[in-house]
């Protein structure tokens, strides 16, 4: 092996071994939840992932109303999807 690809072997093991660890270090890696767990709680309450595609000016209202109104993006969300689909 040549002693080019030997350090690329090196940088590989190294960098594979940091991503293994994770990045995140103290109360980021702490805080960050376990996704398997956070996916089985949303399962729990019924909750189910919906990706849409919406227009970035349409976002930008939709956030803009979560903030005034105090309340969780998800939430007002479903409440305007109910509202629609009573009408």
């Amino acid at each position: 092996m040549k002693k080019t690809d030997l350090a690329k072997s090196d940088a590989k093991k190294l960098m594979n071994g940091m991503s293994a660890k994770g990045a995140a270090f103290g109360a980021a890696k702490a805080a960050a939840p376990d996704r398997r767990e956070q996916r089985d709680r949303e399962r729990a309450l019924g909750l189910v992932p919906f990706a849409v595609k919406l227009n970035s000016d349409l976002v930008k209202e939709l956030q803009q109303q979560s903030q005034e109104r105090g309340v969780e993006l998800n939430d007002l969300v479903a409440e305007l999807l109910r509202k629609g689909l009573a009408a």
